[in-house]
């Protein structure tokens, strides 16, 4: 009897001082959630942009050049254009609805207009009503980042710019349980485990969103128990100090989903950016497949590099999106059928000249801290004209071939 209740207040104790380590493990937690969610800013590299091209009457500009600078935005040709960042052309008439930007003036709202040309430049310009305009602006090309030490980058988006089929759609493919589940979803366990057994493989992963947020947020890509215990731990945590839908936001801008060279792309804006040439609210549904796709596995799902692998998950998201009703059916069959839609060469995203951006750099460097410049997401307007830029350079590749051929 003596050993047995020596026993028992030794495991009594053993339990106690467990009990008192998990609750100072999961208050330290809990401090370091608080700390860098609660008020957690992004770093963000200051966004350096070309001219942006000033459309009037009287402006010496053929319809082609135009038609140029229109599709080098990724603006979207429309027998109707009525939403920003599309255009329609018949003849020397354009018809376009630009982009809202925020520029050193102040903020511009998108704007419908008229452009017609003449065999001199533009003749008249007005708004979708026939009144006058004197001035019509683009939104400016971007031309690259003062990239962040780290070489993590990002376009943060407040929700009401975020897509509710990217959103829905991101419940369906990765998380069903969202709206109930308490950081970590025993039920999404079981149904990934059902899904593999019966697939022989990995078909399906029980990560919940929250999971993937602190997985990405906090934690390093280490695969153990131990990281594991931490992450859903950390989730539980996260989703009883913050709301849905904070944490479905933090998602949508923190998720990696692709590399340029040294720069890591974190967050469906810049995403969007990078694969398509346009922000997130002007994609097509296909589009927003594509994307949610990415998220299983930025690498295989390449769309550049494994382009079928990469049509295989859009199409499984689509006829996920069709099955819980976000899109109807006839529209998921149709962006079944439209091919990936992505910008040629992701290359192209990163720097329009490096020589260019180091000379911006040393300029802002005079004026402004390194700190600001890595992390303040300031915008920097230069006078840069793309298509000089590209004539001069044809001029110069051409002057070297003629010289090549001259030996």
């Amino acid at each position: 009897a003596y050993l047995t209740r020596r026993f028992w207040l030794a495991l009594g104790g053993l339990v106690l001082v467990a009990g008192v380590a998990l609750a100072l493990w999961l208050a330290a937690l809990d401090r370091q959630i608080v700390r860098q969610f609660e008020g957690r800013r992004w770093d963000l590299p200051a966004q350096v942009y070309a001219r942006p091209l000033e459309v009037y009457a009287g402006l010496r500009l053929s319809p082609a050049d135009f038609e140029a600078e229109l599709t080098a935005l990724g603006y979207a040709r429309s027998d109707k254009p009525g939403t920003q960042g599309t255009w329609g052309r018949q003849g020397a008439r354009f018809r376009l609805v630009t982009r809202p930007f925020r520029f050193w003036d102040g903020e511009q709202k998108a704007q419908a207009a008229v452009v017609v040309f003449g065999p001199a430049g533009v003749t008249t310009l007005t708004d979708n009503k026939g009144a006058p305009l004197p001035l019509l602006r683009l939104d400016p090309p971007f031309i690259g980042n003062i990239f962040t030490v780290h070489g993590e980058d990002r376009v943060v988006l407040p929700p009401d710019q975020v897509p509710a089929l990217l959103t829905e759609g991101l419940k369906v493919v990765e998380d069903r349980d969202f709206d109930e589940h308490i950081g970590v979803s025993f039920r999404g366990i079981a149904r990934a485990l059902v899904a593999n057994v019966r697939a022989g493989g990995i078909e399906q992963g029980a990560s919940t969103l929250t999971q993937q947020l602190v997985r990405s947020y906090f934690l390093s890509n280490e695969r153990t128990l131990t990281r594991k215990l931490r992450e859903a731990a950390m989730a539980i945590l996260l989703e009883a100090r913050f709301g849905k839908a904070d944490l479905l936001n933090a998602y949508v801008n923190e998720i990696y989903l692709g590399q340029a060279g040294d720069r890591a792309i974190h967050g469906f804006g810049l995403a969007s950016q990078f694969y398509f040439g346009r922000p997130l609210g002007e994609l097509r549904p296909d589009e927003i497949a594509l994307l949610i796709a990415i998220v299983r596995g930025p690498s295989l799902y390449d769309p550049r590099r494994n382009p079928e692998t990469a049509r295989k998950r859009r199409d499984l998201v689509l006829d996920l999106m069709a099955e819980f009703e976000l899109l109807p059916a006839d529209e998921a069959a149709a962006a079944k059928a439209r091919p990936l839609a992505v910008r040629g060469k992701a290359a192209s995203f990163a720097s329009y000249n490096p020589t260019f951006m180091d000379l911006v750099r040393r300029e802002l460097q005079a004026g402004y801290r390194e700190d600001d410049l890595l992390k303040a997401g300031l915008r920097v307007l230069t006078n840069l004209d793309p298509r000089i830029q590209a004539l001069a350079e044809q001029r110069l590749a051409d002057g070297l071939a003629g010289l090549e051929k001259g030996r």
